[in-house]
C-alpha cells in the first residue's frame, strides 16, 4: 500500500564527472587547510627561535630554522599541487559544459530534421508563389476600382464632402438660444417675499 500512495524516488542523476569532480574539490579543500596550519606553525617556529638566539642557544635555533626551511618547501609544493587540481576541476566542468552544448545541438539538429519532413522546399516553394499570385490579384483589383472613377466622379465626392461639412456648420449654428428672461414663478415669489418684508417694517414702525 505504502508504494502505491507514496512517491517514487528519483534516480540519481549524478554523474561519474561530478563524482570525481567533488574528490578533487575535497582533496583541494584539505591542501587549504594544511596550509592554513603550516603558516601558523612557521609564525610560532619563527618567535621561538628569536627566542632562542636571545638565549644564546645559537645550534637549537638554527635546528629550528632548518625545519622551517622544509616546510616552506613543502608549501611550495602544496601550492603547485592546488594549481593543478584547479585546473583539473575547470577541465572537467568545462568538458561537462561543452557535452551539454553538444546534447542541446544534437536535439535541435533532431527537431529540424522532424520540421524538415513535415515541410519540404517544393512546399515552400509553392506556398511563396501562391502568396505572391494572391498579392498580384489584389493589386489588379485595386487597380480596377481606381481606374473606374472618372474627374467627374471625384469632383462630385468633394462636392458631396463639401455640402456635408457645411450642413453640419449650419445645423450648429440654428441652435436655439438659452432664454434670458426669469421664469414667472420665481418672479411671482420674489414679489411676495418683498410685500411680506415690507408688512413685518410696517409694524415695527407703528
Amino acid at each position: 500500500m505504502g508504494n502505491l500512495f507514496g512517491k517514487k524516488k528519483q534516480s540519481s542523476r549524478i554523474t561519474e564527472q561530478d563524482k570525481a569532480v567533488l574528490q578533487l574539490k575535497q582533496q583541494r579543500d584539505k591542501l587549504k587547510q594544511y596550509q592554513k596550519k603550516i603558516h601558523i606553525q612557521l609564525s610560532k617556529e619563527r618567535e621561538i627561535a628569536k627566542k632562542l638566539l636571545k638565549d644564546g642557544k645559537k645550534d637549537k635555533a638554527k635546528l629550528l630554522l632548518k625545519k622551517k626551511r622544509y616546510q616552506e618547501q613543502l608549501l611550495d609544493k602544496t601550492d603547485k599541487q592546488l594549481d593543478n587540481l584547479e585546473m583539473m576541476v575547470n577541465d572537467i566542468e568545462f568538458a561537462q559544459v561543452e557535452m551539454k552544448v553538444v546534447e542541446g545541438l544534437k536535439v535541435g539538429n533532431e527537431c529540424l530534421k522532424k520540421m524538415h519532413q513535415m515541410m519540404s522546399i517544393e512546399d515552400v516553394e509553392r506556398i511563396m508563389e501562391e502568396t505572391q499570385e494572391g498579392i498580384e490579384y489584389q493589386q489588379e483589383i485595386d487597380e480596377l476600382l481606381a481606374g473606374s472613377l472618372t474627374q467627374q466622379d471625384e469632383d462630385d465626392i468633394l462636392a458631396e464632402l463639401d455640402a456635408i461639412t457645411q450642413q453640419a456648420e449650419e445645423e450648429n449654428l440654428n441652435l436655439p438660444d438659452v432664454p434670458q428672461d426669469k421664469l414667472p414663478e420665481i418672479q411671482a415669489e420674489k414679489k411676495r417675499a418683498r410685500e411680506k418684508e415690507e408688512k413685518r417694517e410696517m409694524v415695527m414702525a407703528s
